[in-house]
């Protein structure tokens, strides 16, 4: 194991690594299927959901001075209404939902369990408030044959379903991002997973 360190912050605590999350995520979020062409600007302004709500939580891992991997949670009903809307539409109760957003690793780190690590800390942060019920997250739909899909790219669809998680085809979103090589954003489909956090 390589000697790596984990910090946890809260709240407003986020906005104090929100650089160095956000070099992370465009790093990874560069590769498929999410093909993010992204900007720290971009990144300082939408990492600003997660200082403003007292419940949201950063766990991540460090590698000396650099941010290697990272996650973070927060109340469904502190999200935006994109994230929302699917869920109040298929009428579940939103102050009961706890949405995780990215769960990501650079890829020298892969392998060492840190994927397990960041759910189990999301998932005991949002038990510890005692009053949600379920946890989601989404992921980016894309085309079976798509250009700059990689021969060797494998989903984590097998990895979630092992963690207790269904995808529900019934809710989803649509977010829009700037694709590699777009010069607009385009809007991309979005499927959210669930798992009760109750008994599980």
């Amino acid at each position: 194991m390589r000697n790596l360190t984990f910090i946890w912050k809260k709240g407003a605590e986020i906005e104090s690594v929100f650089e160095d999350l956000g070099k992370l995520r465009i790093a990874v979020f560069h590769d498929f299927p999410y093909l993010y062409e992204g900007s720290l600007d971009y990144e300082m302004e939408y990492l600003k959901i997660y200082s403003q709500s007292e419940k949201s939580l950063l766990f991540a891992v460090y590698d000396g001075d650099e941010m290697v991997g990272a996650t973070t949670c927060i109340p469904l009903s502190d999200e935006t209404e994109e994230v929302r809307k699917p869920f109040m539409d298929a009428d579940y109760d939103v102050e009961k939902v706890f949405y995780f957003g990215e769960s990501i690793l650079l890829k020298e780190y892969r392998g060492l369990g840190l994927g397990h690590r960041f759910f189990d800390e999301r998932e005991a942060h949002a038990r510890s408030f005692g009053s949600f019920h379920i946890a989601c997250f989404c992921a980016v739909e894309r085309e079976a044959g798509h250009p700059l899909k990689a021969a060797e790219y494998r989903p984590n669809d097998a990895f979630w379903l092992k963690r207790g998680y269904r995808k529900e085809p019934g809710l989803q979103s649509n977010m829009q991002w700037l694709d590699i090589g777009e010069s607009e954003q385009t809007v991309k489909k979005m499927t959210f997973w669930v798992k009760s956090l109750e008994n599980s």
